[in-house]
């Protein structure tokens, strides 16, 4: 692709730069540990409740106008999937119980790699980095503090602290703004097709690049097409190549 120079990337977090499904895999583990033990429900059952969480975390719309914190969301979000499998909930704490398993657990599972930390080394020395995640403030920033990537980036965006996250353009203005170049010098590099990859489009970036973590190629088959497709991070340098 002939064009401008490339003089940043965007970075998105989740499932790019860090495993958060696979960590996320390891607290759901724990936690049905915890639930064998203190209910001595069979794995059938337990698997229900951690399905109906997992569930609920994913069609979760948090509003932090509510009065009610993330934790006590997610606490209740445990409460409920015990309560809709077993029809109550056995002691009351045991939402919370659950819930603070399961973040302690995803969270103490996160981490950069040392082979992402040794590419984010070598690229920094080359262009300007910068991190770009959604979702709620306090829990992205609780992951960036856990795996310890401040280093790496010239700047972070947390979509939560600001009006609109990915795919909006506003967002991807105020990264450029922050970094002091404009659109077309930029590479935006993500998992999601619906965020990452088409946000970057709508900002006119110089090229996404989706890191395709094991979808189909059917996913590909929508509206939505990235400029080059990766099955890890760690195949970015040679698409960088490609754009000089």
């Amino acid at each position: 692709m002939a064009g401008q120079t490339v003089g940043a990337i965007l970075f998105d977090l989740d499932n790019t730069l860090i495993e958060t499904t696979k960590a996320g895999g390891v607290a759901i583990q724990k936690t049905s540990e915890l639930l064998r033990t203190a209910l001595g429900i069979d794995d059938a059952t337990i698997s229900s409740i951690c399905n109906k969480f997992k569930q609920k975390l994913l069609q979760e719309n948090f509003d932090p106008l509510s009065g009610r914190s993330l934790d006590d969301t997610r606490v209740r979000h445990w409460e409920e999937s015990i309560e809709e499998t077993l029809g109550s909930l056995p002691r009351c704490s045991l939402g919370a119980e659950c819930y603070y398993l399961w973040k302690k657990s995803r969270l103490d599972a996160l981490s950069l790699s040392p082979e992402v930390r040794d590419l984010l080394r070598r690229l920094r020395c080359r262009y300007k980095l910068l991190l770009l995640t959604n979702g709620e403030a306090r829990s992205q920033q609780e992951k960036v503090d856990a795996v310890q990537c401040q280093e790496f980036f010239d700047a972070i965006v947390i979509g939560g602290e600001h009006a609109e996250q990915k795919p909006s353009v506003s967002i991807f203005t105020l990264c450029f703004n922050r970094l002091g170049v404009e659109a077309r010098e930029c590479v935006m590099v993500g998992d999601s097709l619906d965020t990452d990859i088409q946000g970057g489009l709508n900002a006119g970036v110089r090229a996404t690049v989706w890191v395709n973590s094991g979808e189909s190629a059917a996913a590909l088959d929508g509206s939505v097409r990235p400029h080059f497709t990766v099955s890890s991070v760690l195949d970015l340098p040679h698409v960088l190549d490609q754009l000089e």
